[in-house]
């Protein structure tokens, strides 16, 4: 049986300005970051021995993972499609702020964004997740319900709102 596994689905091209400036500038820093990793990487080799020098194995691995994220954002960035215009409407699209009521009362805001720049911790979801998938095109003070993982759960949008 071999290791084959189809590839994910293809995600959403969209991406606010701030995002993009956010990914155009962690290439940046990629590329700079690389140059420091290399050269770390060439005195680790002048050292003789590589199969048992750690720091040679070290930054071999990290100079990968760098590489490998360059490629991708290389590819991807070209693909993406800034969205700036910003909705004069009480619905849900690209980019608003809804604040969502819970069935037991508590209070929650997201961003609607694209899944280049999703962060839980500010509060910014894909457009491609299923809760936000289910708040597109809704209004203020419309129901959504949402299952995952045969849990029910319950949202009154309360706000919404575009910067």
């Amino acid at each position: 049986m071999g290791r084959w596994k189809p590839p994910p689905p293809k995600s959403s091209p969209y991406i606010t300005s701030t995002g993009f400036e956010a990914l155009r500038e962690e290439l940046k820093m990629l590329w700079l970051r690389r140059r420091d990793v290399v050269k770390a990487l060439s005195a680790a080799a002048a050292e003789g021995d590589r199969s048992e020098n750690a720091e040679y194995i070290y930054r071999k691995k990290e100079l990968g993972g760098i590489d490998y994220r360059i490629r991708y954002l290389q590819k991807r960035m070209p693909n993406l499609t800034v969205v700036t215009d910003n909705p004069t409407t009480e619905r849900v699209f690209f980019g608003a702020w809804v604040s969502l009521e819970k069935e037991d009362g508590e209070e929650v805001e997201y961003r609607i964004v694209g899944p280049d720049e999703t962060d839980t911790k500010t509060g910014f979801i894909s457009m491609d997740s299923p809760l936000a998938k289910a708040l597109l095109k809704k209004s203020l003070d419309d129901e959504v319900t949402l299952t995952l993982q045969g849990e029910r759960t319950d949202y009154l949008i309360t706000g919404i709102r575009y910067n």
